[in-house]
């Protein structure tokens, strides 16, 4: 199956450097995150994978070559990397059959994918009246046209209600489930910490963390209650590692199932307990607010190259 592989890559422009010796992989059968903060070189990064960008130094590849060099792009890649594509006269039906053209399927494939991303009602509308979520729908419709094998999304989420976004999330884990590829960048933590697999994380345009979210979070479960201090001290005496924060505890060594079994013993009620997007967010921050590494106990850091 198709996999996306950057290999040192570094762009300036002038003298700032957007990306800078970046190395990383988005496997294929996996949802790979893409973070980072405002400007660390995400979008930089995604233009270069499909030949908007010609980087400085170094490679990013489909399948082991460049975008350029691939025989039927549309048909392997799909990406949604900015909105605004479209022309607002159109509509989304219309826009749609004018990308099958170039892509090399027939209309019926533009009907499919209006199914698929629940567009079919409003298809006949202009896409100037369309929100800013039903242009998200309309640009994956765009992705999707050419059935790919690589999805590259640049904020899918912006402008989806909670409805779209569990929506979105069901869709991107059923293309990954058929060993599909997908790279999704993102600022929403809390959604990704349920939708991917595997996180890469820059700042400055610099690799940061590269691995699985379990890696990431070194088995970390956030819990809340009222009653934190007694939770804290009967998961102490078990030998758990247990950290204080401003929103309650973050539990190292522990299942999200042995706590909340321990807390119903204890007598304890429990108002939160998630694993995976407490820890993403501390890691996030942690590693976007300085120059030091993300040191979960079980994670393996990669630094490019």
């Amino acid at each position: 199956m198709a996999c996306v592989s950057v290999r040192g890559l570094t762009k300036r422009y002038g003298r700032v450097r957007a990306v800078d010796d970046l190395t990383f992989e988005a496997p294929p059968g996996q949802i790979t995150g893409f973070l980072g903060p405002n400007g660390a070189g995400k979008t930089t990064t995604l233009r270069a994978l499909v030949g908007l960008v010609r980087p400085t130094r170094g490679s990013a590849l489909i399948n082991g070559r460049r975008y350029d060099q691939l025989p039927e792009p549309r048909r392997l890649v799909g990406a949604v990397l900015e909105s605004g594509a479209s022309r607002p006269g159109r509509s989304g039906r219309d826009h749609l059959r004018v990308l099958a053209a170039t892509t090399g399927v027939g209309d019926s494939r533009v009907e499919e994918v209006l199914d698929l991303v629940d567009l079919t009602d409003a298809s006949s509308r202009r896409v100037s009246g369309y929100s800013m979520g039903m242009h998200q729908r309309l640009g994956l419709a765009a992705a999707l046209l050419g059935d790919p094998e690589i999805l590259l999304l640049d904020e899918p989420a912006n402008g989806l209600d909670p409805e779209g976004i569990a929506w979105l999330r069901a869709l991107l884990r059923g293309f990954a489930s058929e060993g599909r590829t997908v790279l999704i960048s993102s600022h929403i933590l809390s959604e990704v910490a349920q939708t991917v697999d595997r996180v890469v994380i820059i700042d400055h345009g610099k690799l940061k963390f590269d691995g699985s979210l379990q890696e990431l979070g070194g088995g970390t479960v956030s819990v809340r209650t009222g009653q934190a201090d007694r939770l804290a001290a009967a998961l102490s005496r078990l030998g758990y590692r247990v950290d204080v924060t401003g929103t309650g505890l973050e539990v190292r060594g522990a299942t999200a199932e042995q706590i909340g079994r321990l807390a119903a013993s204890e007598r304890i009620a429990l108002s939160e307990l998630t694993t995976g997007n407490a820890s993403l967010e501390a890691a996030f921050l942690q590693l976007t607010s300085g120059e030091r590494e993300w040191a979960a106990p079980s994670a393996t850091l990669r630094s490019a190259n």
